[in-house]
């Protein structure tokens, strides 16, 4: 196995984690700043989620001219520019279209890069390389607030650290070889319908964890404030899932190296369920907080074993493509912002969300299910 290559490719999709998580925000409180409202924020959160469906679209097409290692660098320096222009350009329309162009070029260097790690992984370590990534890529998000809170949002700061982090990643990539080759085909509705048809467990997993993470920046602090925490309460129950997500796919990646994998997707969708069903329950208790953990962990795995379980099946072309497909079923998740928890477009989202008591756990409680009757059939056909 190509170990350097491994952890070159895995330094630059986490370069791309931590850029994002120290320069996103910083957006919105800029916005904040100007005096727009809730819904204006809004929107700009949402810009990176069109940029989803365009980068799905134009990835294989793009990778087949281009090489998907070659564009994967061109990608991460257009990052790059993209987001040193939001400090050039202080201005709201201009913003909303580089917001566009950097959900069309991140979704893929996401895109890529799972699919090289996928690529390069020897099966033995499948499980845990793979959520190796997962959870790296969550903490390089959730330590990007951390570090804008160091150096402060007074100033543009953020932005250039994103910068220097874009343009520094595709160094790492030269001369990197086994990058998955890819021919030219676009991502339709007809394409996605086609991979659900054939993956229908792992393509409704996907889709409930892009719907878990948006109802996690979304409605959960909404259903927690409405059962009378405070808003600081609301927030660490809203950190407790995500960290739990993050932490605990290592362990998980190391079980599917050495348990059957589609048992134990079958075991996450039903901890998913019954963490689901007990938040109502043990809300306004000390058990609560296990609860978070396991609801945190239990969807984050669903999606980590989704991944794994593509790597196993696919290679180079499929592969590529069955990644394009999981990006376009992550729309929920990069329209609410993905992992990073950027404190003001969650307040944006509450004045969205404001009404839908309880919707959040509600579809968590069905989701679940979904998955589980899929996860069922996938087990029975081996």
């Amino acid at each position: 196995m190509r170990w350097a290559t491994y952890f070159a490719v895995l330094a630059s999709v986490l370069s791309v984690g931590l850029a994002l998580g120290v320069s996103m925000p910083l957006v919105s409180l800029r916005l904040e700043g100007w005096g727009y409202g809730s819904f204006a924020i809004g929107v700009m959160a949402a810009m990176p989620a069109f940029g989803v469906l365009l980068g799905a679209k134009v990835s294989s097409r793009l990778a087949s001219w281009l090489g998907t290692a070659h564009l994967m660098r061109l990608c991460l320096w257009a990052g790059a520019v993209s987001i040193g222009l939001l400090a050039i350009l202080p201005s709201y329309p201009v913003w909303l279209v580089l917001r566009l162009m950097i959900g069309v070029i991140l979704t893929i260097v996401f895109i890529l890069g799972e699919s090289w790690i996928n690529q390069l992984v020897v099966e033995q370590w499948r499980g845990r390389l793979v959520a190796l990534y997962g959870c790296t890529y969550a903490l390089s998000q959730l330590s990007g607030p951390l570090l804008l809170g160091v150096l402060g949002t007074d100033h543009d700061y953020g932005f250039w650290v994103g910068v220097g982090l874009l343009t520094l990643a595709p160094l790492l990539l030269l001369g990197r070889s086994g990058a998955p080759t890819a021919e030219s085909f676009s991502v339709t509705f007809a394409e996605l319908w086609r991979f659900c048809r054939s993956l229908p467990a792992i393509a409704w997993a996907v889709a409930l964890f892009a719907a878990f993470e948006a109802m996690i920046l979304t409605l959960l602090p909404v259903y927690c404030l409405q059962q009378g925490f405070t808003a600081e309460i609301a927030l660490a129950m809203v950190s407790t899932v995500v960290v739990g997500d993050a932490l605990l796919q290592l362990p998980i990646g190391a079980l599917a190296d050495y348990l059957p994998r589609r048992t134990l997707f079958l075991s996450c969708a039903l901890l998913l369920l019954g963490a689901s069903l007990a938040v109502p329950l043990l809300m306004h208790t000390l058990l609560i907080w296990p609860v978070w953990v396991l609801f945190g962990a239990s969807a984050g795995g669903l999606f980590t074993l989704s991944l794994i379980l593509i790597g196993e099946r696919y290679r180079d072309d499929a592969l590529v493509r069955a990644n394009a497909h999981v990006a376009g079923h992550r729309l929920p998740d990069r329209a609410a912002g993905g992992r990073c928890g950027q404190p003001v477009d969650q307040r944006a989202c509450i004045a969205v969300a404001d009404g839908g008591r309880g919707a959040g756990v509600g579809g968590a409680v069905v989701a679940p299910g979904g998955v589980w009757r899929r996860a069922a059939r996938l087990g029975a056909r081996g």
